[in-house]
């Protein structure tokens, strides 16, 4: 069930603790539409990620390409300023996909990698 939070951004409820033995599983989940994704794992770690770490480590083939290139995913010409998430999706039960304010939305952000982003950062 999706809500509104507090901050004004989204809250995504996953399920909860217990139901699945797997400690690598989100548990909660937040997007501040300003500021980036907090995400709760089973195990109690909690992966705090930017906007910017968002949209510069997109992993869709054409950012992921840019990068393999040298060159930046983000900003790219005519990109609006501030950069902002506009909406925030389930993809099944394994990623989020993220609508950005440029209209991009093709990355798809695998709970797992979100969460050793949290550690070691993203790819670059």
């Amino acid at each position: 069930m999706d809500r509104p939070s507090r901050s004004g951004g989204l809250r995504l409820g996953i399920r909860q603790p217990g139901d699945v033995d797997d400690s690598n599983e989100p548990v909660d989940l937040e997007v501040k539409r300003d500021e980036g994704v907090t995400i709760r794992f089973a195990d109690g770690h909690v992966a705090r990620i930017g906007l910017m770490e968002l949209r510069q480590g997109c992993p869709c083939a054409t950012c992921r390409s840019l990068r393999e290139r040298g060159e930046e995913g983000w900003p790219r010409p005519g990109a609006p300023s501030p950069l902002r998430i506009t909406d925030a999706q389930f993809h099944g039960a394994y990623a989020l996909q993220i609508t950005w304010n440029d209209g991009h939305r093709t990355g798809l952000y695998p709970f797992e990698a979100l969460r050793r982003w949290s550690v070691s950062g993203p790819p670059r």
